[in-house]
């Protein structure tokens, strides 16, 4: 099988205050170990909040949300060291000055993603997860990840690959 034309895959969170959350993706329409047809994700982009959610800051407070995309289930989010990690990121805000609720900082960060990588990143696992949490205050209600992703058939490079690096 040669590589497929990309598609997307899309995942929702919903966020619990401070308390991690996890849900995980179905891959098993396009991953298939024994018939050697694995997936590659060459993108990852996220969305904090409902489309029409407003990071909430509160007052003179700061906060996170921070979520990971993983090859197998956790308990609570993990670091870029976890073989399991597929990508991580996280909303920063932080609120005070005269008014004590008034959005200082807000910064978006995409630690580590597979459109950073060359050739994105290879799955062969029939599920991946999207886990949550958030620190200090409830920011957002939900999290939203967006993958591009082709399938192809594993070669023996790709299989000496996640070998090396996962799963």
């Amino acid at each position: 099988m040669a590589r497929s034309d990309s598609f997307f895959i899309r995942a929702t969170v919903p966020t619990d205050t401070t308390n991690f959350n996890q849900v995980a993706i179905d891959l098993g329409s396009f991953v298939d170990a024994l018939g050697k047809t694995v997936m590659r994700i060459h993108n990852a982009s996220v969305s904090y909040g409902s489309p029409l959610d407003v990071p909430n800051g509160g007052s003179n407070l700061e906060g996170k949300a921070s979520f990971q995309l993983t090859t197998q289930s956790q308990t609570s989010l993990v670091g870029a060291g976890n073989r399991s990690a597929i990508s991580t990121g996280s909303l920063f805000i932080a609120s005070g000055g005269p008014t004590a609720t008034e959005i200082l900082v807000l910064t978006e960060t995409l630690d580590m993603a597979p459109q950073e990588w060359t050739g994105g990143f290879l799955v062969a696992v029939e599920s991946i997860f999207l886990g949550v949490d958030q620190v200090a205050i409830d920011i957002v209600d939900e999290v939203t990840i967006v993958l591009e992703c082709t399938v192809e058939t594993m070669t023996a490079a790709a299989s000496m690959a996640l070998a090396l690096s996962q799963q």
